[in-house]
């Protein structure tokens, strides 16, 4: 596994999502405050991106059929989706957001 830059902090407002496609994979990058997270950006209930979707508190919801998803942890919560989502480890250097593919 390989680490990639994915998005500057700036990139990012609070509550805020982003897709980045890094090395063919697609990757939702979310600020939470002062903390970065990274998931599929493909619900694993219908393929539409999960960045095209809105933040709610601490869940992302898919703009197809609302299934909720915890971004921490990408588990699938309120929705037709059975199986969580991926989710990538995220590290910060500086004003730089990494994902570990």
């Amino acid at each position: 596994m390989a680490w990639y830059k994915v998005a500057s902090k700036s990139n990012l407002d609070d509550e805020e999502v982003i897709g980045v496609a890094v090395e063919g994979t697609e990757i939702a990058v979310y600020r939470l405050g002062a903390s970065f997270y990274a998931t599929s950006n493909i619900c694993t209930h219908a393929y539409t991106h999960l960045s095209d979707g809105y933040v709610e508190d601490d869940c992302i919801e898919c703009p197809l059929h609302q299934q909720l998803f915890r971004i921490a942890t990408g588990e699938a919560l309120e929705g037709p989706a059975e199986e969580d989502l991926k989710t990538y480890p995220v590290r910060v250097e500086g004003e730089d957001i990494f994902v570990e593919i």
